[in-house]
């Protein structure tokens, strides 16, 4: 081994010619190529440093040499600093391998771009996954724990990262991609895919919603073909297995560039990335669905409100290759009645009485979900007293034999005229109230 200067720096010169493997990835697809500098030399570190040094820099990515690179004495170094895995999953150094699992499962589901949209949440999804790959395999954890990043690069076969999609597959195997939304380069390859959810908005008024209602509904979803029995192929025919793939759903392309050869992978344009070809059925242009309008029964509890779902189970859409159908939910909308006001279990209600009726005590009528009910309004009842009607409000959802009160708010009017006779009596009632507070005192 030799020294040789690189500028101000000095670096090893090896008698080997090391693979540089550079990987790329676009949405749903990887990059691989190979590259050996044409040198035949592999700058690692400073002469002081080893090859696995904890002290050595953390890593270094060589730069091929350019055009005009036989006048410069050396090769540049581009520094960067080590990846923390453990906080990009956001657990602990000594966390358990269902820990980085669980972590990894939750921040997968957020950032994958067929879900998240925003820019960098692609970038974040492969670092999320190669902090995954390293942190759940024993050997590449316990080298990244005593030598960093560098050590996983450092020539031992650990620094080459597998195509992110196809590690969120394989963690998602039979959910169908996240719930069955077809992602990622296999997600819609034949295997079974359960069928999407469907939802449908249903109107009621203030009562119906009190006391529950059994309704009709008329919804639209996809189902099984019945021409081809849910297959895609036309009746008579099977899939075989597509020549241009060879079954697998995708292909590989090759492209030359000055840093080698890179690889792309890509659905197959032949059979669409399911890895068949089939003749497509007629009735269904080989979906293996048709959408079609069906008539459900549909029971609504007691005590339902608006923003309330109600789920009807198998009556979504129909999934693919004999997947599950999904679920159907109908979002419940009440119209508001324009007398009483629901608060939770309890319905409120404004009544205005006289100031003698507050004075001597009366009985009104109130209007309530049941119907008119007589409410008797105490002697001496002042303004905005509340009083209880009990288990006159709204039913608790799914315990009918349970329910709120209906609350009455009572206003006093104060008559802003009065007739001259009701202004003599009501001055000599001011007297008799002041003889009787002068009585008093003594």
């Amino acid at each position: 081994m030799a020294i040789i200067p690189s500028g101000s720096t000095s670096v090893a010169q090896w008698g080997f010619c090391p693979r540089l493997m550079i990987r790329s990835y676009l949405p749903n697809k990887m990059v691989t190529s190979q590259y050996c500098p044409q040198n035949k030399m592999s700058y690692l570190a400073a002469p002081s440093s080893g090859l696995f040094s904890r002290d050595s820099l953390p890593i270094f990515s060589v730069m091929g040499p350019s055009r005009t690179s036989h006048r410069s004495r050396g090769a540049r170094l581009i520094v960067r600093a080590d990846t923390d895995y453990y906080s990009v999953l956001g657990v602990s150094k000594n966390a358990s391998k269902s820990e980085i699992k669980s972590a990894y499962r939750k921040l997968a589901r957020n950032y994958h771009p067929d879900v998240n949209k925003d820019a960098g949440a692609e970038q974040k999804f492969k670092e999320i996954s190669n902090a995954y790959e390293v942190l759940s395999d024993d050997e590449k954890r316990s080298v990244y724990d005593k030598y960093g990043e560098a050590g996983l690069k450092g020539g031992m076969g650990m620094g080459d990262f597998s195509n992110p999609f196809d590690l969120f597959e394989s963690l998602f195997e039979g959910m169908g991609g996240m719930g069955g939304m077809g992602m990622g380069g296999r997600a819609s390859r034949s295997r079974a895919v359960d069928g999407q959810d469907e939802y449908y908005n249903l109107i009621l008024t203030f009562k119906e919603a009190v006391f529950g209602i059994e309704k009709e509904i008329e919804i639209t979803r996809l189902e099984s073909c019945g021409t081809c029995n849910g297959s895609g192929a036309k009746p008579g025919t099977k899939a075989s297995k597509c020549s241009t793939c060879g079954g697998q759903g995708q292909v590989v392309s090759s492209a030359r560039t000055p840093l080698g050869v890179f690889q792309q992978v890509m659905a197959c344009s032949a059979c669409g990335g399911t890895g068949e070809v089939f003749t497509p059925c007629g009735t269904c242009s080989g979906d293996g669905r048709v959408r079609r309008t069906k008539r459900i029964s549909l029971k609504v509890p007691p005590g339902v409100d608006s923003g309330s779902r109600l789920r009807v189970r198998s009556e979504g859409n129909a999934g693919r290759k004999g997947g599950a159908p999904g679920d159907l939910f109908v979002v419940i909308d009440v119209i508001p009645d324009p007398i009483l006001k629901r608060d939770d279990t309890n319905i409120l209600y404004t009544c205005k009485i006289s100031y003698i009726d507050a004075i001597l005590g009366t009985t009104i009528q109130v209007p309530t979900v049941d119907g008119t009910v007589d409410l008797k309004i105490p002697a001496g009842t002042q303004p905005n007293t509340t009083l209880v009607m009990a288990k006159k409000g709204v039913p608790v959802l799914n315990k009918s034999n349970m329910r709120g009160d209906q609350l009455v708010r009572v206003q006093v009017e104060i008559p802003k005229r009065l007739s001259n006779e009701e202004r003599k009596l009501i001055e000599e009632l001011a007297d008799l109230s002041k003889g009787k507070t002068a009585s008093s005192r003594r």
